[in-house]
């Protein structure tokens, strides 16, 4: 089970960005997606999408992160630019059951570092939290993209063009 917590939603200004971020988890293989504060418009999008093209993915909300920190029976690993490279980190991890994946919107406080298991790297760079889940779950994965069975909609690929199947 892989739970990512995204800490730090700024409704007025991280709509697309924490819907980004739940689409990033479910397709690269998260199971729930847990915003601290409330966005239902970020739910009903990320819900819609996986209603559609498929798998059981939740999306949730909590009031307190550390207590989510604190009390998670699994391995916590906070995705940051000052923690070890993804690399030198990731089999460790991946042999480490469920996990939580920390993921902020916002400065992470000082206290995090001290709640998970592994602070992670994704490259030394500011960048977005996107890319450090989606780069994450990507190496977790070994590079294997996720499938879903119940989809009702399905890409077929193509060299050029566009083509979906329906179910």
């Amino acid at each position: 089970m892989i739970t990512v917590l995204r800490y730090g939603h700024r409704p007025g200004r991280d709509k697309r960005t924490t819907t980004h971020v739940g689409l990033v988890a479910r397709a690269f293989g998260a199971d729930r997606l847990l915003i601290v504060g409330k966005d239902s418009q970020s739910k009903k999008t990320i819900d819609d999408i996986s209603s559609r093209w498929g798998g059981s993915f939740e999306v949730g909300f909590v009031g307190d992160w550390r207590k989510v920190l604190r009390d998670f029976k699994g391995t916590r690993v906070h995705l940051t630019m000052y923690g070890l490279p993804v690399d030198e980190v990731i089999g460790e991890i991946r042999s480490a059951g469920d996990l939580l994946v920390f993921v902020g919107a916002e400065k992470a406080p000082p206290e995090v570092y001290e709640l998970c298991d592994f602070n992670v790297a994704v490259g030394s760079q500011p960048h977005s939290e996107i890319s450090a889940l989606a780069v994450f779950l990507d190496r977790l994965f070994s590079g294997q993209w996720r499938e879903f069975t119940d989809a009702k909609l399905r890409v077929v690929p193509k060299a050029r063009g566009k083509k979906v199947e329906t179910f």
